[in-house]
């Protein structure tokens, strides 16, 4: 995964301006300001809203309610779980609970990270070939998880 810049309010602020225009802009503008840095910086939450005339709090609340914007900078590795139901009835919950118990590897804990995280997903569209994770844009069937733990780094 790339580096990404430091939090440049200039930067943020042109890019607002750019997108604000546009119908429905506040997707777009997270979107962006997330591909530019990594996350959504907590700065630009008062630029977008005062940018689309809505309060912080509904700035927030778009943030939070998609689990793919993030409010800090993403770990060097994220593995997405998919736990959708064709997953679940091949293991992904037991997946889960192994990850937990035999590496500490929490699935969805929050919080700074350095290398890694696993974040759960609802369909990667390998229904067949569950419990399935995406890694780096690579599509995996049947994981397990120490195969989860070692693509995050963690020893057995």
């Amino acid at each position: 995964m790339a580096a990404y810049p430091a939090w440049n309010e200039a930067q943020a602020q042109a890019i607002i301006d750019e997108l604000a225009s546009l119908e429905g802009a506040m997707l777009p503008i997270l979107h962006a300001l997330q591909e530019a840095f990594g996350c959504v910086e907590p700065q630009a939450v008062p630029l977008i809203a005062e940018a689309l005339n809505v309060s912080r709090a509904d700035v927030h609340g778009t943030i939070s309610f998609y689990h793919d914007f993030r409010s800090a900078p993403p770990p060097q590795r994220v593995v997405k779980l998919c736990r959708a139901e064709a997953c679940q009835a091949l293991g992904c919950e037991t997946l889960v609970g192994d990850l937990a118990r035999d590496h500490g590897i929490v699935v969805d804990a929050h919080g700074p990270h350095d290398r890694a995280a696993v974040e759960t997903v609802y369909c990667l569209g390998n229904c067949a070939l569950g419990p399935s994770a995406l890694v780096d844009g690579e599509l995996l069937g049947r994981v397990d998880a120490d195969r989860i733990a070692s693509l995050c780094g963690a020893q057995a």
